[in-house]
């Protein structure tokens, strides 16, 4: 499993035009499900993504995680981040899980911030949409989590 997380001020995920998931100040986390992810994976991830030490203390220094500062999280199923970019000029998807395990794991990862957290929206699980955001820094990071 592979997390693209932003710290953000704001993002939005549209799809045909209406808006199915917003935050305020918080995380936008793009997640790419692979074929060797499993139900374990899932808690390990959410804590991560809750506990991750990205936002400012007073002092300026990345010392506070989510649930300190109480911020939102958006998450967006995105396959492409687990893309094998190494040969040619064309991507290779067999890096992503087949779309029943990547929805089950993505939607259970879902329902495991909602009960750990109290501000979790999410984008449409294969459908296109368009994401807007102010990034925040810009403050970007890849986490993985087997």
């Amino acid at each position: 499993m592979r997390a693209l997380v932003q710290r953000v001020k704001q993002a939005e995920v549209r799809v045909a035009g209406t808006t199915v998931g917003k935050i305020a100040n918080g995380l936008l986390v793009f997640v790419a499900i692979e074929p060797n992810d499993k139900v374990e994976n899932i808690e390990c991830m959410a804590r991560k993504l809750l506990s991750y030490r990205i936002f400012n203390d007073a002092d300026g220094k990345m010392n506070l995680s989510l649930t300190d500062v109480r911020g939102g999280i958006l998450v967006v199923s995105q396959f492409t981040l687990a893309a094998d970019t190494s040969k040619g000029l064309r991507p290779s998807f067999t890096g992503a899980a087949d779309k029943s395990q990547a929805k089950y794991l993505y939607e259970l990862l879902l329902e495991r911030l909602g009960q750990l957290h109290h501000c979790v929206a999410s984008g449409q699980f294969g459908a296109d949409m368009e994401v807007s955001l102010i990034n925040d820094g810009p403050v970007t990071f890849l986490l993985s989590e087997r």
